[in-house]
């Protein structure tokens, strides 16, 4: 069964190949989209080809409703965006993906059913299939090349669903089984650091010793070390004074 009824259903108009239809759903579900409906696909439904395309997003095509025309298929709608990168003369506010799934997510907040036209591979939507919707979602391409296929446009339009839906910070660590060194394991190691240097000879003159050692524990600081950062730095002046000494 689908998962969320809080999403854009996805449409895909007479899509002509399998291969498409599988690879749309696999964009779909990369991004936790599984409400696809299909109209009039030409090779006909199911279609053997569309389910390698799919790996591992084959429910999607199991559960997805076939209709026979456009308006069949948008029928439950109470708003609709059609994918285009061509003007077509139809007097249409104009979305980028990012602001139309920006007000999708607010309208199915509101109660509001939302769908999403994507048009075959040739040559995209018609005008009669435009006609049936609110806006036009159409992507800043290249001008000079801005042809996308129906995965691809899917993709892109799930990308900025997901983004819009599930909230993701900007950058995040990947601590890989570590954490964050506190203060008191800096403190730790920074003392260690002057003692060996110190034995070393390193604080030369006395005059800017002092200096010497507070921009070295400024140094500590400004570091993003880990804990296993510390523990490594630790071994490492451990096994260069068992070495110094064995010599």
């Amino acid at each position: 069964m689908p998962t969320d009824p809080n999403q854009p259903v996805f449409v895909l108009v007479r899509p002509q190949m399998g291969e498409n239809i599988g690879a749309a759903a696999r964009a779909m579900w990369n991004f936790g989209l599984d409400r696809m409906r299909l109209v009039s696909p030409r090779d006909g439904w199911p279609n053997p080809a569309s389910v390698a395309m799919a790996s591992g997003a084959g429910r999607l095509l199991d559960e997805a409703l076939l209709c026979e025309t456009t308006a069949d298929a948008v029928a439950d709608a109470d708003f609709v965006f059609a994918t285009t990168a061509r003007p077509r003369g139809l007097t249409k506010d104009v979305y980028t993906p990012e602001a139309a799934m920006q007000a999708a997510r607010n309208r199915i907040a509101a109660g509001q059913k939302v769908a999403v036209l994507f048009g075959p591979e040739r040559a995209g939507l018609e005008n009669d299939d435009i006609a049936r919707a609110n806006a036009i979602i159409s992507v800043p391409v290249n001008p000079a090349f801005p042809s996308l296929n129906l995965a691809q446009c899917a993709l892109l339009v799930g990308y900025e669903w997901r983004k819009v839906s599930v909230e993701t910070p900007g950058v995040s660590a990947e601590m890989a089984g570590t954490e964050w060194a506190n203060g008191d394991e800096r403190e730790h190691l920074a003392a260690h650091f002057e003692d060996r240097l110190d034995a070393a000879g390193f604080f030369f003159p006395e005059t800017k010793a002092e200096g010497m050692k507070q921009n070295l524990r400024n140094m500590w600081s400004r570091m993003p070390l880990t804990r296993s950062d510390v523990q490594m730095l630790h071994g490492m002046l451990r096994q260069m004074v068992r070495w110094k000494e064995r010599g």
